[in-house]
């Protein structure tokens, strides 16, 4: 997440801060990939290779360990996905220092910046944790007039929203403390900019097609489906919101017969799946406009390590 650059807010001087923010992106971890060594009759040595205890029948052939694998970057923001960062604020006065100063009224605030939106959206932070070195996790009672944090401690809050368009995102972090001493006191602020570009991960391509009847308007919807992300995805459910006066029937794989085991289709980066819906109109009537708005489709997956996605498609209709 690339950082920018920005004055400090009511600032008196340059002196460096007292206090200071960290921000990580929270991510699911991913298997380990390791490389399978050759087969031997010696199941000692075999075990006494790998960095985790084994048991003596461990299948060491597969690639996949059972160790996880945190990002090593940012990696990729997916239209669709729930966006989550933690935010640390750090007391940044050494041990035993003689400063004798005080941390009060810590408070952090959070705000982004979407594509398509000139003002910044407010975000909700405000469950926030207490961590001191020492302790550990403590309880934290202040809520309106921020904390106080003691040499060593840290406030970390968490931050979601959801990703709903592609292009550049700012997150904007604001953090105001109250820094006391012995003969004065004051309040500084400063802010921090943070930039990343959330591209698609579905492209959904459909069409729809009126099937011969005398009786009622029928429709054939077809889509396609293709992965345009960097991981392997599973569809959980592809469904359709109809309107007023309009039915659908899913001719996909949650249609399955008596006694056979529902498979939800995966799709490897570049892969293309197709679904297709059959829709009726309760009763036939006269169209009154050129084009008829039939039904809304959406879409729900999950990533390979259980990460959610969702996404609702703009109006599909007829000429």
């Amino acid at each position: 997440m690339a950082q920018l650059q920005s004055p400090a807010i009511l600032e008196s001087s340059r002196e460096p801060h007292s206090v200071s923010l960290k921000v990580l992106r929270l991510s699911r971890p991913s298997l380990s990939i390791q490389q399978p060594l050759p087969e031997s009759s010696d199941q000692i040595l075999s075990s006494a290779s790998y960095a985790y205890p084994i048991p003596n029948t461990f299948n060491n052939g597969y690639i996949l360990s059972p160790l996880l694998t945190l990002p090593p970057a940012f990696g990729y923001a997916y239209v669709g996905e729930t966006f989550s960062c933690t935010l640390c604020a750090n007391n940044e006065i050494l041990p035993g220092s003689t400063i004798g100063k005080s941390i009060n009224a810590v408070r952090i605030e959070a705000e982004v910046k979407t594509p398509s939106s000139s003002v910044p959206t407010k975000l909700d932070i405000n469950s926030a944790e207490l961590f001191s070195s020492d302790s550990g996790k403590r309880d934290n009672n202040e809520e309106t007039g921020g904390v106080t944090l003691a040499i060593g401690e840290s406030l970390q809050k968490i931050v979601q929203f959801e990703l709903k368009e592609e292009g550049n995102h700012v997150l904007s972090v604001s953090v105001t403390y109250s820094e006391l001493s012995a003969t004065s006191g004051r309040v500084r602020t400063f802010r921090k900019l943070y930039q990343f570009a959330c591209k698609n991960c579905m492209v959904i391509r459909s069409k729809t097609s009126i099937l011969p009847s005398n009786l009622q308007n029928r429709w054939a919807l077809e889509s396609q489906i293709e992965n345009c992300g960097e991981e392997t995805i599973t569809l959980e459910n592809v469904y359709l919101n109809e309107h007023t006066g309009f039915s659908c029937k899913s001719l996909n794989w949650d249609v399955v017969p008596t006694g056979c085991v529902k498979e939800n289709p995966k799709l490897m980066p570049g892969d293309v799946y197709q679904v297709c819906f059959f829709l009726e109109e309760d009763e036939k009537r006269e169209l009154e406009d050129k084009k008829q708005i039939l039904v809304n489709m959406s879409l729900c997956w999950r990533g390979a390590m259980g990460n959610k996605g969702f996404l609702s498609i703009n109006p599909l209709g007829t000429k």
